[in-house]
């Protein structure tokens, strides 16, 4: 797992001077030759990316997916606070981990291994980084939304690929929705069996005369004993990990 946040950490890192010159050793040491300003900008712009780097984890990996179908499980079976929300997080960080074990390894050994060993340049290292997650991302979007971003993209006379390859302005965004619609589709496939039983037991408390017992003080046991005896974490995180091409 160290090996994963290190990879994932340099291409944070990288990435900051991807629109300017490579980055140097020495960058964050202030200057003597008067380029006070040059330092400056380059020091901000690597504690910015850093600040964003959770931000930068969501968008480029399989943590989406993960977090919603977690969070709409949660909420269909009526709990709002349990699991927490440190163990839903915690949960699908792991499992991002796990999906994206072969991406982190591949830009390991081919972008920052060589990198640390200075066999590459910064520049190289950013392409080797950046490929396997651009491999990922492509593999798990869905074309209509690539299309999409790339039409808005041509629209706007922007360019859509850097060197035969899709730019990761149109990806990550195509990427992200993908992600998303995913995430509520196998969430709604999650939430269904619980919703039968929510109207079973307001139907028959209904029908009971009970008007003034909410139904779900009844239904909630029974959406946790459902969820227990099928199995439900074995088979949702499987199903999850099991969706990823």
């Amino acid at each position: 797992m160290t090996r994963f946040l290190i990879a994932l950490g340099s291409l944070l890192a990288v990435s900051t001077v991807a629109y300017g010159q490579g980055f140097d050793p020495g960058a964050l040491q202030l200057p003597v030759d008067g380029s006070v300003a040059s330092w400056i900008i380059r020091t901000f712009g690597l504690i910015t990316v850093l600040s964003v780097a959770p931000g930068i984890m969501v968008m480029v990996t399989s943590f989406p997916r993960f977090i919603i179908a977690f969070a709409i499980l949660r909420s269909g079976m009526g709990m709002q606070s349990t699991p927490a929300n440190m163990i839903l997080v915690s949960l699908a960080l792991f499992m991002t981990f796990y999906v994206m074990a072969p991406t982190f390894d591949r830009a390991w050994q081919d972008g920052i291994n060589p990198l640390l060993e200075n066999q590459i340049t910064e520049q190289q290292a950013i392409v080797l980084v950046a490929d396997p997650f651009r491999n990922f991302m492509l593999v798990n979007t869905r074309p209509k939304d690539l299309s999409l971003f790339v039409d808005i993209a041509g629209e706007r006379g922007q360019t859509t690929e850097t060197d035969g390859k899709i730019d990761m302005r149109v990806l990550v965004p195509a990427f992200m929705i993908s992600e998303i619609r995913r995430g509520f589709e196998i969430g709604f496939l999650v939430v269904l069996p619980f919703l039968v039983i929510d109207l079973v037991v307001a139907t028959i408390t209904m029908s009971m005369g009970m008007m003034m017992l909410p139904p779900t003080a009844i239904s909630l046991p029974f959406k946790i004993l459902f969820f227990v005896l099928i199995d439900g974490w074995n088979l949702l995180v499987g199903s999850l990990v099991r969706s990823f091409n």
